[in-house]
């Protein structure tokens, strides 16, 4: 099919660099996985499922794995910047729903940033440094830390993922010291591994747990510890060899973390009583490395959980900050945002937009209400890819790339509609959010249709097939 090329960048624009190689893509995975769900999320899912902790987990799992495939096949074909939006516009050639689906990934990466940064405030830094915070104090402290999270993504992309590297061992080496101070707490005679595989303390304790919509709410609460794979779809045009190394760093990092997550959905329940595990004033991670022969100061574990969060963070804004750039490259939105920094070759413009945004959302919203809006954005984004990769089976490519088997996207598309329709049946509140952040979107998609109408050319869901690398024809260090 004939397309039009968009107009070439100036010959001033340097490219992104190609500077991931396939062990920092897999650590870039874990680590985006790993972070904020874990370290929030566990008493929050006992509460729902009694000692069942690890089923949700495991269902989860499960769910990923299904769209994880989708994203596999697609970014392997089109290893472009723009990720979800680039398919979603080869499948159905509407520029306005293939904004939508863009801003809405672009959303949920700062949405979920955004609840890391209210997380590192809340939690984790009064605990490290005995603190005791008005709401004022944890607003400026977690706009801090989202600044500080931007000016290490303008540094550049090799030295985000560098630091992405280090705090994904620090933080997967937090989780590796729960499952070892747990499993010494059991062997010690704490707590008893039968409750892991019981609901009888939340019945004893006054919750009547019924398995199926116990479990179905659990999943949709665990399914937002195991987003974030998605995101590193949106550096595979800076990684060395994106057809072969995204498969395998992809399922590669999901098992190792979800089989993690499993675990210590086992030893939590197991460890701690239920009321200590689905008490609000405590974080069950930092009650079980307080536990046993092989406890541990709990400001220790504090400080990885800091870390943790940070790195959720980091990547994030990294995966928003370059859909921006992709977006304003392919001409969805203002070619404004797809300037790139002469000297540190990043996205300054769309790492300032996003981080903006950032700002908003972390001063206006709590940690529950973004965590929620994040997985309902992403859920919408999930059904679309998983019916893209299916439609966009007629559309080869010249070259070799992953294939999913047919029935997993078919049916990933099916359980995200399920579990957005659980969501959106019993949380009001996320809808509003999610549906002032699209309407923002909406309201920005106007603005560039009448700018480029007024300029006398509209966007051709062409261009986005056709936008020019240069940077391909030449290795960048």
């Amino acid at each position: 099919m004939a397309t039009t090329a968009p107009p070439p960048a100036a010959a001033a624009d340097p490219p992104l660099k190609r500077a991931i190689s396939r062990n920092m893509l897999l650590l870039f995975v874990i680590g985006d996985v790993v972070g904020g769900g874990i370290y929030t999320l566990v008493g929050t899912i006992g509460a729902e499922v009694g000692g069942l902790v690890w089923l949700p987990f495991a269902l989860a799992l499960v769910l990923a794995v299904l769209t994880a495939t989708a994203y596999a096949e697609l970014v392997t074909k089109f290893p472009q910047a723009a990720g979800a939006a680039l398919y979603v516009n080869k499948a159905f050639r509407k520029p306005f729903f293939t904004f939508m689906v863009a801003f809405a990934v672009m959303c949920s990466g700062i949405a979920s940033a955004s609840t890391l940064s209210r997380g590192v405030a809340e939690t984790y830094l009064p605990k490290l440094f005995d603190w005791s915070l008005t709401e004022a104090q944890t607003v400026l402290i977690a706009l801090g830390f989202l600044l500080i999270v931007a000016a290490v993504n303008f540094r550049g992309i090799s030295e985000s993922v560098k630091i992405n590297v280090v705090l994904t061992l620090i933080e997967f080496g937090g989780l590796i010291l729960i499952v070892v101070i747990g499993l010494g707490a059991l062997l010690d005679g704490v707590g008893d591994i039968g409750n892991a595989f019981s609901t009888s303390d939340a019945k004893a304790a006054g919750h009547d747990v019924s398995l199926v919509p116990a479990a179905l709410a659990g999943t949709a609460l665990a399914f937002y510890a195991l987003i974030g794979f998605e995101d590193s779809v949106n550096v595979a045009e800076e990684a060395k060899d994106p057809g072969r190394d995204f498969p395998r760093a992809l399922f590669g990092g999901l098992a190792i973390a979800g089989t993690l997550y499993v675990i210590i959905g086992i030893i939590a329940p197991a460890v701690l009583p239920y009321t200590t595990l689905i008490d609000t004033d405590t974080t069950p991670l930092l009650e079980i490395v307080q536990t046993g022969p092989l406890h541990v100061h709990v400001k220790i574990f504090a400080a990885i959980g800091v870390l943790a969060l940070i790195n959720g963070a980091l990547i994030n804004m990294i995966m928003a900050s370059r859909l921006t750039y992709g977006m304003s490259r392919q001409r969805i939105i203002p070619a404004f945002f797809g300037k790139v920094h002469r000297t540190r070759q990043t996205p300054l413009r769309a790492i300032l937009f996003t981080t903006g945004l950032a700002v908003i959302l972390t001063a206006t919203g709590d940690v529950s209400d973004l965590a929620s809006t994040t997985t309902t954005l992403l859920l919408l984004v999930f059904i679309t890819v998983n019916i893209s990769v299916l439609v966009l089976r007629r559309n080869p490519v010249d070259h070799s790339h992953f294939v999913a088997p047919t029935f997993m996207p078919a049916i990933g598309a099916v359980a995200a509609m399920a579990l957005l329709i659980h969501r959106v049946a019993n949380d009001t509140e996320q809808i509003t959010r999610a549906l002032l952040l699209m309407g923002l979107g909406l309201i920005f998609w106007l603005a560039n249709y009448v700018a480029t109408r007024n300029e006398g050319s509209e966007f051709d869901t062409g261009m986005i097939e056709a936008i020019e690398h240069p940077e391909r024809a030449e290795d960048r260090d």
